[in-house]
């Protein structure tokens, strides 16, 4: 028996604005302290985003007003926006929202009885509390009060494989569990006020959002995906290329332009090496399911591993509607490629602090077919938050 998905949901705050607008946003905050407002344009354009969704933004954007209060206008070059303890309290309050609308309506299509949920794992690297997210899942979605909790924190853009892989070991385990795990990211709370071009970087990639699976161990649930294997490789000589650190504001990503080049080299020796420990090919893969980073490092996983210009296409569109969501961006990707019915086998890559590589199988129900599910109710958009 594998780990296979029964459900997949998915949340986006309900207020979004366009990437031309979170740029003029950009450099309206750091105002006259800053000295690259062409440069910081520059770089939100080739970002490969065309909107972004944020727990910030308090109504729907209209022309160029932004309703937001969270981070003001720069006084001077000694001021760096909100504290971490600031962005530490919208956190608590806003991803406890965002992470119930990503379960709840997922558990009722999955069509479980959420008393039968035995473990529940959280995924997050934007924020922490305690109690936390999955004691409030708890609360919120009426699991019962047993549930074995499991906490994924600050591992990044990969950190769903992570959760994945703890949920693959309780479920096949036991093959009575029912395990949800949930993946929420506020990223917007961590917009740096900088003039550094990795900040500019990662203040033009990233957003928010949630993403929710359920799954258990079965044998013969027609038209699901299973998770057949996984593995991870941290590269050597890489720990400087790419970071996620702890600020007096807010967290601070390091991310080198070196990145793409490194993927390039290092990723197809490694995937095809892994792959053949489970009996396949890169050309046997029918479908790639590769977090979006950002345009160069989709890019570079393609020239490396050879793939047609399209391949990555739905990689590019979550990526242009919704920005980089770190840790929930990989499902809002495999919930897509479920929906459009591809085939399968599928690979889904993801990179992160290390520099580290993490990887899944992902197989046909072995009484389904090698197409995606049959049933057209979960083709649907994100839920949005009131």
């Amino acid at each position: 028996m594998l780990f296979t998905i029964r459900g997949l949901g998915l949340a986006i705050p309900v207020n979004s604005l366009s990437q031309e607008h979170a740029a003029d946003h950009a450099v309206e905050m750091w105002g006259d302290t800053i000295d690259r407002a062409g440069a910081v344009r520059t770089l939100f354009r080739q970002a490969g985003v065309q909107r972004r969704h944020s727990v910030l933004l308090e109504s729907p954007h209209i022309e160029k007003r932004i309703n937001q209060s969270f981070y003001r206008a720069a006084i001077d070059r000694n001021d760096h926006g909100p504290s971490t303890r600031d962005r530490m309290e919208r956190y608590e309050r806003e991803a406890l929202n965002l992470g119930t609308r990503a379960c709840e309506s997922e558990i009722q299509r999955a069509g479980i009885d959420r008393d039968r949920i035995s473990h529940l794992i959280t995924v997050s690297c934007s924020g922490f509390s305690a109690p936390g997210v999955d004691v409030g899942l708890i609360e919120a979605l009426n699991l019962d009060r047993g549930v074995a909790r499991t906490n994924v924190g600050f591992m990044g853009c990969h950190g769903a494989f992570n959760g994945l892989r703890v949920a693959k070991a309780f479920a096949e385990s036991d093959p009575r569990s029912i395990v949800l795990v949930c993946c929420i990211e506020l990223c917007s709370l961590h917009q740096q006020y900088s003039e550094n071009a990795q900040q500019i970087v990662a203040n033009a990639l990233f957003s928010d959002g949630a993403a929710a699976v359920v799954g258990s161990a079965a044998e013969s649930i027609d038209h699901e995906w299973q998770l057949a294997s996984q593995s991870s490789l941290i590269l050597e000589g890489t720990q400087d290329l790419m970071s996620w650190r702890i600020g007096d504001h807010g967290f601070s990503m390091g991310l080198s332009p070196k990145v793409p080049d490194v993927i390039r080299v290092e990723l197809r020796p490694w995937v095809e090496e892994w792959l053949r420990s489970v009996g396949l090919n890169v050309d046997q893969i029918s479908t790639w399911a590769i977090h979006p980073g950002g345009p160069r490092i989709l890019d570079a996983c393609s020239k490396a591993l050879g793939l047609s210009d399209s391949a990555l296409d739905v990689s590019r569109q979550v990526l242009a509607d919704n920005g980089n969501m770190s840790s929930p961006t990989i499902l809002f990707i495999l919930d897509a490629l479920r929906q459009r019915g591809a085939q399968l086998p599928c690979v889904s890559l993801a990179f992160g602090p290390g520099l580290t590589i993490e990887a899944a199988l992902w197989l046909p129900s072995s009484h389904g077919n090698s197409t995606g599910p049959a049933d057209q109710s979960i083709g649907r958009d994100p839920v949005k938050l009131v």
